[in-house]
């Protein structure tokens, strides 16, 4: 019987010894990887603030030749800009409008017309432009080129400084607006930061005809003079993109 029971013993063992043996060499299935995240989508309305510096190239001439100094101006700036988006694969095609006020300011040095000492100033107040923005997008950067129009209101001041007499004309000017800018989202939040260059090439503006400077004791002479003038602006601004975060990564859960 103690045979019997050993060698029942040792058959159990080897059947036992097999089956792990063929558990082992069995596959073990892997776990699947998880997705990889997708690329941050630029699409969506936005609005942001924007602080920076301007500065302006100003020639100022009137109907005799003679020219008034006032290049040089500059000043602080301060504003926001709204606009939308939207994403074509890298490609990045926007609009965007922006407000901005400005202390820019310039008096040029006195110069003497006809026995009449004259000075010139020219004021910036503000500055406005509607643009179309479009570049490419590498995930959370995007770097822009913008082209549009720009609205500046300026006021010219011609004064007599011998007697404190002046004609001055406030106005709305515009001109073809082009700049250069990079963006970058930033991850987990709906913010972002940029920085921005842009350059204004503003219309002429004249004060002539109605406008009469008195010049000597006995006439009153028609006398006109023309402000040709340029902005350059420097920015940094951050924007505020509805509609979600961008694109997360997923995570597979177990």
């Amino acid at each position: 019987m103690n045979r019997k029971f050993l060698l029942t013993c040792a058959a159990l063992a080897t059947l036992c010894m097999g089956s792990s043996g063929q558990a082992a060499d069995m596959a073990v299935k892997a776990r699947p990887l998880p997705p990889a995240p997708l690329p941050y989508s630029w699409t969506g309305f936005y609005i942001g603030g924007n602080i920076g510096g301007a500065w302006s190239n100003v020639d100022i001439f009137d109907s005799e030749g003679n020219s008034f100094s006032t290049s040089g101006a500059s000043g602080f700036m301060a504003g926001g800009q709204v606009g939308f988006n939207y994403q074509f694969n890298t490609f990045v095609l926007g609009v965007e409008f922006e407000g901005d006020w400005t202390g820019l300011k310039r008096t040029s040095d006195e110069k003497v017309f006809f026995g009449v000492p004259l000075q010139a100033q020219v004021k910036t107040d503000s500055i406005t432009s509607l643009a179309a923005r479009f570049g490419f997008a590498a995930d959370r950067f995007f770097l822009y080129g913008k082209a549009g129009v720009g609205w500046v209101n300026n006021k010219l001041i011609v004064t007599d400084t011998s007697t404190g007499d002046s004609i001055s004309r406030s106005n709305s000017n515009s001109g073809l607006l082009l700049g250069i800018g990079g963006e970058y989202a930033l991850a987990g939040t709906n913010w972002t930061l940029k920085l921005e260059y842009d350059h204004i090439n503003l219309n002429n503006r004249s004060l002539r005809e109605d406008d009469r400077l008195y010049i000597s004791s006995y006439c009153y002479c028609d006398y006109e003079i023309t402000a040709k003038r340029n902005i350059d602006m420097f920015k940094f601004g951050f924007n505020y993109k509805f509609g979600g975060k961008g694109k997360a990564p997923v995570v597979a859960s177990y």
